[in-house]
């Protein structure tokens, strides 16, 4: 079949062969979704926080508001308190929490910060605390990363980029 072990024809009948197909196939889709959870499981590190896979949702045209999720993670001996953070793509970023008040679904800004107890971990979810980018100067849009600033008190301010998933997306896993 080869002729004079030429390594170049070795590598293409290994290549175009049906012999090998449904194991490069099964190999393909292997590497495919490991570079895609790769990808999407990012995480920043700043002083003693940890900030795991910042992702948030695209936005409909014509809407000025966005949200941002994550996890912040204190591997530190005291606490940390996100303070504040901010776009260059908004004209204002807050931390919010939604919570469940008589019946009714509520979000309210959080005053103060949000601190971190040291070994704990705060997830930024739907239905719970969030980012709000407020004032957004175009609509999020699916497979962009959006900047944005995290300022804490008790370690160093870090930027992260926030993944868009689509409108209907849920976290990233």
């Amino acid at each position: 079949m080869i002729a004079n072990g030429n390594r170049a024809t070795l590598w293409m009948y290994r290549c175009c062969s049906n012999e090998e197909l449904p194991m490069r196939q099964a190999g393909l889709v292997l590497s495919l979704l490991m570079l895609a959870t790769s990808a999407l499981a990012h995480e920043y590190q700043s002083g003693d926080i940890t900030i795991g896979h910042p992702w948030s949702r695209a936005t409909p045209p014509g809407v000025d508001k966005g949200v941002g999720y994550l996890t912040l993670t204190n591997e530190g001996q005291e606490p940390i308190t996100v303070t504040g953070a901010a776009s260059p793509r908004a004209n204002s970023v807050g931390i919010h929490e939604t919570r469940m008040e008589e019946g009714m679904m509520t979000m309210a800004p959080v005053s103060n910060g949000l601190t971190v107890a040291p070994g704990q971990t705060v997830e930024f979810k739907p239905k719970s605390y969030h980012l709000m980018l407020m004032g957004l100067d175009q609509p999020l849009e699916e497979g962009e990363r959006v900047p944005v600033t995290l300022v804490f008190d008790g370690a160093p301010s870090r930027q992260v980029e926030l993944h868009v998933e689509g409108a209907g997306g849920a976290h990233p896993e």
